[in-house]
């Protein structure tokens, strides 16, 4: 009976360890941590690369990493998400995946993306926010074709010590999954 009730101790507070491990540092709001929430639950069906993809989103070739800050990973795009100037935090547009050991990937974070209305550099009235952070931006394509935007990331299923909203995770590496 001694070994359950551990046993079940243990487990309640590896559970509310996971809960701080996805809160911005120095972020205690309520209102972000249930936010969150409900975006790893309404994303969490993409841990299967198949789901994502049959739900249109289309995956890129590249791995992003920067050495000595991080990285992303694979960026898996729904471009019929991308241009609507409302941001559905349920729906984000893109989704990162890290590399594995075994070849596979892994779901780590959403990418929230919204394209800046007078594609103008100079100006930045319309930047977005959510769950009251701003979006990172403005900021031109970074590769041919994509507009001028802001981005914001939300590292939901991989902890990050850079914090929940920052662009790159250094315990992610385009080589493994750390």
């Amino acid at each position: 009976m001694r070994r359950i009730l551990l046993l079940l101790l243990t487990v309640a507070a590896m559970m509310a360890l996971a809960g701080v491990a996805f809160a911005a540092p120095g972020n205690t709001d309520r209102d972000v941590a249930k936010g969150l929430a409900k975006v790893r639950h309404a994303t969490a069906k993409y841990h299967k690369v198949s789901r994502a993809v049959a739900d249109g989103y289309l995956p890129t070739e590249t791995c992003v990493e920067v050495p000595g800050i991080g990285g992303m990973g694979f960026h898996y795009v729904n471009p019929t998400l991308i241009g609507d100037p409302e941001i559905n935090p349920l729906k984000p547009e893109v989704l990162l995946y890290a590399p594995k050991n075994n070849g596979k990937v892994k779901l780590v974070a959403v990418e929230y993306l919204s394209v800046d209305a007078d594609q103008d550099l100079s100006t930045d009235g319309d930047r977005p926010n959510l769950f009251g952070v701003p979006f990172n931006g403005l900021m031109p394509g970074h590769e041919p074709g994509m507009p001028i935007h802001y981005d914001l990331h939300a590292w939901i299923f991989k902890g990050n010590p850079a914090g929940v909203f920052a662009d790159f995770n250094p315990k992610v590496s385009c080589q493994v999954l750390k």
